[in-house]
């Protein structure tokens, strides 16, 4: 993700902070404590349970660093409380063929496809950012396929 500006909305941020919180006291501690106690158990060149412990706090190291890049690096919109247009921080009621769906537009750093929350980089965020309830809008997947939505309700 080099080069690229995070755009956050306040509960993402507020969602970040708290993973970080989270990461930095409670999870630390817990795998410190592990590697201490594997290390208890003699010779650590074939102590599976002190190499898991490494590994994983490795990882956590690694997403204390991204969360940390994240927030230091981000730019938190705030989310308009009266448009008529979509937004980033907007939920989305779209009609697809018949099928409701409702999205809410966020930024790429706080996305998450199986919880609704679609990034605003996306071809289907990138789309609907800027439409009216009533527009239809058109757009082309990942795979190539042509979306068509009909905006039937935003909220904010």
């Amino acid at each position: 993700m080099a080069d690229k500006d995070f755009i956050l909305t306040q509960e993402g941020k507020e969602k970040l902070e708290a993973e970080l919180h989270y990461l930095e006291t409670e999870k630390r501690a817990e795998i410190g404590e592990r590697i201490k106690v594997a290390r208890e158990f003699g010779d650590i060149s074939e102590n599976s349970e002190y190499d898991d412990a490494k590994n994983e706090q490795g990882m956590m190291e690694a997403r204390i660093a991204e969360i940390s890049r994240i927030l230091s690096e981000a730019t938190v919109v705030t989310v308009p409380k009266r448009s008529s247009k979509v937004n980033i921080g907007s939920s989305v009621t779209v009609d697809m063929d018949g099928r409701e769906r409702v999205f809410t537009i966020v930024g790429g750093a706080e996305s998450d496809a199986a919880a609704g929350k679609i990034s605003n980089e996306s071809p289907v965020g990138s789309a609907l950012l800027g439409h009216k309830k009533g527009d239809v809008v058109e757009t082309q997947g990942p795979t190539g396929k042509k979306i068509v939505m009909n905006i039937t309700k935003i909220e904010h």
